[in-house]
């Protein structure tokens, strides 16, 4: 299918930019997953490999696919309105760098790019988790942790894009440095990484990741356990801020970390010593697409017909 061809508004293609993987659907007016593709992400290579990743993925999915298609992205970080330009991206050879007007220029139509949280929020409230609600919340917790918005079926970005970043608010101050210049991010604590620097340091074995040191915790291991607990008492006190400020009608939570048990039978109580209220009822789910949710988030980026 040749860049620049018309685009059919039937189907969706939606893109999920990650550091480590980037995967593509395509997606029908229904919501049905057509096609799917995934392949490494070739960020040690650079900018203009991962751009160049993106654009054959697109062709690829375009040539299954039979036709054209509308083009949405979901990418870690954001788009400044004022430069143009990625911005508070943890693959950081994508900051600063006009992400949008390449992807544009090679493939030769319009392209959608938002934060790859508010694309999961927009997933889970189109057709999941957060479908019978007004107000969404979405965590992301996996490499980083990010987070999005959902009013009323709308994205909530805000004045300068930043609607939902609650990764990089202070958590600790006398924490770890960031690599956004800041000390003790919550995003220090509660992504995978995260949780293993914890356990190392508190005298866990080292070379494990978050899922095993998880399933450690549940079997009773003490280190692990110990860390779970702080992970809970740090996710308590972080989601209590945003949920203080937002007050919304439900929290999904999707990333690696989303699987751990402990979060739904022992989060919302952490959540509850912090929030200025008598009674916490602020439901906290499970997503309902698993590790889909973003990417399919990235192709609702445009409305059927659109």
């Amino acid at each position: 299918m040749a860049a620049g061809s018309r685009a059919s508004p039937e189907v969706r293609i939606g893109i999920d930019l990650g550091g480590t993987k980037t995967e593509g659907v395509v997606l029908n007016e229904a919501g049905d997953v057509l096609q799917r593709q995934r392949r490494p992400t070739p960020t040690p290579q650079g900018y203009e490999a991962i751009i160049r990743n993106v654009v054959d993925l697109v062709l690829a999915l375009e040539a299954e696919a039979g036709r054209a298609c509308r083009v949405g992205i979901g990418a870690p970080g954001s788009i400044s309105r004022q430069s143009g330009l990625l911005r508070n991206s943890n693959t950081t050879c994508l900051n600063g760098r006009p992400l949008r007007a390449d992807l544009e220029r090679l493939l030769g139509r319009p392209v959608r790019i938002e934060n790859d949280a508010n694309c999961f929020i927009l997933s889970e409230a189109v057709d999941g988790a957060a479908r019978d609600v007004p107000t969404a919340f979405g965590v992301i917790m996996g490499t980083g942790v990010g987070g999005g918005i959902v009013l009323n079926g709308r994205l909530h970005e805000g004045l300068q894009c930043l609607g939902g970043e609650w990764g990089h608010n202070v958590l600790e101050p006398d924490g770890p440095p960031c690599y956004c210049g800041q000390r003790g991010c919550v995003e220090l604590f509660l992504s995978g990484p995260g949780l293993v620097r914890d356990y190392e340091i508190h005298g866990g074995e080292p070379g494990h990741d978050a899922a095993w040191i998880a399933a450690r915790a549940d079997l009773g291991e003490p280190a692990a356990d110990a860390t779970i607990r702080r992970f809970l008492v740090r996710f308590g006190r972080a989601l209590a801020t945003v949920i203080n400020i937002l007050d919304p009608h439900v929290i999904v939570l999707g990333g690696g970390l989303s699987h751990m048990s402990r979060l739904y039978d022992d989060g919302p109580a952490e959540v509850a010593r912090h929030v200025f209220i008598d009674e916490f009822v602020t439901p906290i789910r499970r997503n309902a697409h698993g590790d889909s949710s973003g990417v399919r988030g990235a192709a609702q980026l445009w409305a059927p017909f659109e």
